[in-house]
């Protein structure tokens, strides 16, 4: 993901792996939310930057196809640069939406930036004690490996809610949200699938099927967040999944050595990336993609595919963060082998 040069420094420090797959993120018990039901409350908050007035009107509207009642933050329309507010208004926003009682779903209205800058100031405590389904994606990943780590509570890894809520997308909302389907096989969406091209072809990396419990999200946050206490951490037997948008192979090529040199990737169970919309080879000379994804991830040990339906594309499904999964590469499919709710 295109980033700024805010975040394009940060040292890489080497982290552990120690936990073995179980129900535990860090010491903390896997918390499941609450499944939605039609009519039920969504706050529509604005954590990284700001949206403007047709993305809040897409995102009341796709919420209320859903059948919710969407409520903005009060600070969700705040504009303050290239963040949607200041610090303490989104943190607010963060809070509020966890802690009132009649708010039952938290979702973003768009990624962009500015997630990780808040990240030590929010309330850990009130988010565990108040578990709710958590949605966004991209700049969003950084809130969901915080609330991962320090509560363990499953967020989802999906649309925001300024998407396009196509068929595919809605589906796995659905399947997610609110009438889970378990086993549920995902496989890639049909419209991807007929674009042909290279971007978002499928293709297998290294052979296998693995089973762990899911985490990851965009790179250019798992990177970024290397050295923190927010860090990609307690791998060991994990399906991790990978996506971004817009990035050159040389800039991907340096972010997966990066992420390389700060976790240990051979402890995974398996790694699943998404479609790399705009990350095209500048030229015929350079690397493409698929040869930087080769030459970083195909001397793993474990099963590795390209291209499934995920990342900054229409057709996404959605990932529960910490549960369980089986990723196939013979078949192209990830399959939900529990619910994310309750």
């Amino acid at each position: 993901m295109k980033r700024r040069d805010l975040i394009k420094g940060v040292a890489v420090l080497p982290l552990l792996a120690t936990t073995t797959l179980s129900q535990k993120t860090a010491s903390h018990k896997l918390i499941k939310p609450k499944r939605l039901k039609k009519g039920d409350t969504v706050a529509i908050i604005a954590p990284s930057s700001g949206a403007d007035e047709k993305q809040f009107e897409k995102a009341i509207q796709n919420m209320t196809d859903l059948g919710f009642k969407p409520i903005l933050g009060k600070y969700a329309r705040e504009i303050n640069g290239f963040l949607a507010g200041t610090d303490e208004q989104r943190i607010a926003d963060i809070h509020w939406a966890f802690s009132d009682k009649e708010i039952d779903a938290v979702w973003c209205v768009r990624g962009g930036y500015g997630l990780s800058r808040i990240l030590p100031k929010i309330d850990y405590a009130l988010i565990r004690k108040n578990p709710k389904i958590f949605m966004g994606y991209s700049d969003i990943t950084a809130l969901h490996l915080a609330i991962h780590e320090n509560t363990g509570l499953v967020t989802f890894h999906g649309p925001v809610a300024s998407s396009t809520y196509a068929d595919y997308p809605k589906k796995y909302v659905i399947n997610t949200l609110i009438t889970p389907v378990v086993p549920d096989k995902i496989e890639p969406s049909p419209d991807n699938v007929a674009k042909g091209t290279l971007l978002y072809k499928t293709q297998v990396i290294t052979s296998g099927k693995a089973r762990g419990r899911l985490i990851g999200g965009n790179l250019s946050l798992l990177t970024a967040l290397a050295g923190t206490p927010y860090a990609l951490r307690n791998i060991k037997g994990k399906l991790l999944f990978i996506e971004d948008v817009g990035e050159r192979p040389y800039r991907l090529d340096r972010m997966f050595t990066q992420l390389k040199q700060s976790v240990n990737l051979k402890e995974l169970a398996g790694i699943a990336l998404g479609i790399f919309e705009g990350c095209d080879a500048p030229d015929a000379k350079s690397q493409t993609v698929i040869d930087v994804v080769k030459d970083q991830l195909g001397g793993l040990g474990i099963p590795v595919i390209y291209g499934l339906s995920f990342g900054h594309i229409r057709d996404q499904f959605t990932f529960p963060l910490g549960v369980q999964a089986e990723l196939d590469t013979g078949n192209s499919t990830m399959t939900l082998l529990e619910s994310g709710v309750v």
